[in-house]
């Protein structure tokens, strides 16, 4: 990565992936000023406070809903826009009011922040701008442990490795895709009109430690949480036997991509790229308790639910074959990596964890 001079902005600063990634940029080059921005809405988002104070991150309390929480008297020479809210079940059943001036109006004023001070943005997107039912609609068969797309053939941007970058954005996606996808265009629109440098990661599931899981996000650390503190857990959808699968990665992989997409903007900028882990680095949630039950010597009772929740999917793997190519990225966490690393992360941080659940 080039040394900036001015500060690096992580908006979302204090979640799970801005964090971990402050944290890096700021272990990798600690004399590189960086400001972290939070509304600390999201429960656990505090626990984080902490340790960016003691490897000298500044933190900056405010919201990206309000274009003056986001005046900042040093000069802005990077903006990793990691804010969100995250759930793919917001929005259903009640105002999607808060997602949609997060997601997307919040966007909008930290792209202004780039306008104003000419800084370059990576911006964080998500596999979810893809419509769920072509990919629904691949048949698809049941394993011992998971379910497998059944066929050679499907959508455009679909092959058995996965989606790609070319797979339908029209169609349902939910609330909270749409507000990414919606994010992404007005991105082009600032690189078209003002000339402000940007790149797009579309990301799968991301997991490892600080991540404060909840049954609507997070549901690696959430099932490495309940096996450690032997909680119940419920397998949801596609008949309650927990072999849908998804595909993850490490926030340390991450930080690895950034480094290579910012040392060399020639090809990063107004790029689109898929993320993830792909078919290697993925797990069933069946898959995910056995492992759980591997590391941590638990076993804990797991409720069947068969109803489909909105917006859900069998599979979702990603084809990370441009940014492989591009970068030459590939991600060196394993699953079982991933996994261990959330359980030393419980481990060692019980307590605080413990106390979290009862709020």
């Amino acid at each position: 990565m080039k040394k900036y001079d001015g500060a690096i902005l992580v908006t979302g600063g204090a979640g799970f992936v801005g964090s971990n990634l402050a944290m890096a940029y700021k272990a990798r080059y600690p004399k590189q000023d960086i400001i972290v921005l939070d509304n600390l809405k999201r429960r656990g988002s505090e626990f984080n406070l902490s340790r960016l104070a003691e490897a000298g991150i500044k933190f900056v309390h405010g919201d990206i809903r309000n274009p003056e929480d986001l005046q900042f008297e040093v000069k802005i020479d990077l903006l990793l826009e990691c804010s969100a809210e995250p759930s793919v079940l917001a929005g259903f059943g009640g105002s999607p009011e808060y997602l949609v001036n997060t997601n997307l109006v919040g966007t909008i004023n930290c792209l202004e922040v780039c306008r104003k001070h000419k800084a370059d943005v990576v911006f964080l997107s998500t596999s979810r701008v893809y419509a769920y039912d072509p990919l629904n609609a691949v048949p698809i068969a049941e394993g011992d442990t998971r379910f497998v797309w059944a066929t050679e053939q499907g959508p455009e941007g679909w092959s058995p490795q996965g989606v790609t970058e070319r797979f339908p954005i029209y169609g349902a996606k939910s609330m909270y895709g749409a507000t990414k996808l919606c994010s992404e265009f007005v991105l082009e629109e600032y690189r078209a009109m003002y000339g402000v440098r940007g790149v797009v990661n579309r990301c799968g599931v991301i997991a490892g430690p600080w991540q404060f899981g909840k049954v609507d996000q997070g549901v690696f650390s959430l099932w490495m949480q309940a096996h450690y503190f032997k909680r119940k857990l419920k397998y949801i959808g596609f008949g309650g036997m927990g072999k849908q699968v998804r595909d993850l990665f490490h926030p340390a992989d991450l930080f690895d991509l950034l480094e290579l997409q910012l040392a060399d903007w020639g090809k990063a900028d107004g790029g689109i790229f898929n993320v993830g882990g792909g078919l290697e680095v993925s797990l069933s949630l069946l898959e995910t308790t056995m492992l759980c039950e591997e590391i941590t010597g638990n076993r804990i009772e797991v409720i069947r639910d068969p109803e489909n929740r909105p917006a859900d999917m069998a599979i979702y793997l990603t084809d990370t074959t441009k940014v492989r190519e591009t970068f030459g990225w590939e991600p060196k966490k394993t699953a079982r990596d991933v996994m261990q690393d959330l359980f030393v992360w419980v481990k060692e941080h019980e307590q605080e964890l413990e106390m979290l659940a009862k709020l």
